[in-house]
C-alpha cells in the first residue's frame, strides 16, 4: 500500500533530475499527497523505433481512472496496483504494455502497527506511529506506475483527463517490520526502458518490480498531524 507522500520538487527540477522537459504548470510543495491529488509523473515518446526518448514531465490524478470508466469517482480506489497482478486485471493488462510512468516522490509515509502514540485504528485495537521513508543521499524516488487517458462523458467539452497508479510489491526488510507492501522503485539504469512505450516485453521488465532495487532508504517516525490530509506543512517531516 502506498496512500500517502511527499512531492516539494518543482517540475524543473525533476525535468533535470530524469533528463525529460517540463510540461506542466508548478502544483506547488505538498508534504501531504493524498489520493484524488494531482502529482508529477515522467512519461517518454520515440518519434519512431528505437528513436532517442522524448520525456516530459506532466500532470497526472492520482487514481487511475480507467478510459472505459463512466465516472470518474473509481479512481479512488485504484491508487495502487500489485505488481504481481498486473497482467491479470483488466484494468491494468493493456497499460503495462505501453503507459509507464515514472512519479517521482521525495519519500512517502507508512504506519506502523503497535506504536505507543497514533491513531486508534477502528478495525484494529492496536495504535498505528506514522513514519516517513525516503532515499539516504535524499534524491527523488523513482516510483513505478501506469497512466492512463480518460474523456468524461458529462463534459461537453470532452477533455482528457490523465490519470495514474502506484505500482506496489512485498516489502524489503526495511519497510516489513512497517507494512507488508511498498511501492516498486525503478533503478537509474532502467529508467528508459521502463519509459520506452516501443518495449511491450512484459517479462523482460518484471525484475524491476524486485523489493531489492529500492536502494538505501531511511525512515523515522513523524508527528500523526499527516493522519489529517489538510495538514500540509513541512514540519510534518520533523522527526518524534
Amino acid at each position: 500500500m502506498c496512500g500517502r507522500f511527499v512531492s516539494t520538487s518543482t517540475p524543473d527540477a525533476i525535468a533535470a533530475y530524469f533528463g525529460a522537459t517540463a510540461d506542466v504548470a508548478p502544483l506547488g510543495a505538498n508534504f501531504n499527497v493524498a489520493p484524488t491529488h494531482d502529482v508529477y509523473g515522467v512519461v517518454a515518446r520515440a518519434a519512431y523505433p528505437d528513436a532517442p526518448l522524448d520525456k516530459t514531465v506532466q500532470a497526472f490524478h492520482w487514481g487511475l481512472i480507467p478510459s472505459w470508466a463512466k465516472e470518474r469517482k473509481i479512481g479512488a480506489r485504484m491508487i495502487n496496483a500489485r505488481a504481481e497482478t498486473l497482467t491479470e486485471k483488466p484494468s491494468f493488462r493493456g497499460l503495462v504494455k505501453n503507459k509507464r510512468v515514472i512519479i517521482p516522490m521525495d519519500g512517502f509515509y507508512e504506519w506502523k502497527p503497535g506504536a505507543a502514540d497514533g491513531p486508534r485504528n477502528a478495525k484494529v485495537a492496536s495504535l498505528k506511529q506514522p513514519m516517513f521513508i525516503h532515499r539516504v543521499d535524499g534524491e527523488p524516488l523513482a516510483v513505478a506506475g501506469l497512466w492512463a487517458a480518460w474523456k468524461d462523458p458529462s463534459d461537453p467539452d470532452h477533455r482528457w483527463l490523465h490519470s495514474a497508479t502506484v505500482i506496489t510489491t512485498g516489502a524489503n526488510d526495511l519497510m516489513s517490520p512497517v507494512h507488508d507492501r511498498m511501492p516498486v522503485l525503478v533503478p537509474r539504469d532502467r529508467w528508459d526502458e521502463w519509459l520506452d512505450p516501443g518495449n511491450d516485453d512484459i517479462d523482460a521488465l518484471s525484475d524491476i518490480f524486485s523489493a531489492s532495487n529500492a536502494g538505501a532508504l531511511k525512515m523515522h517516525a513523524v508527528s500523526t498531524e499527516v493522519n489529517n490530509v489538510r495538514n500540509n506543512a513541512a514540519d510534518l517531516l520533523n522527526p518524534m
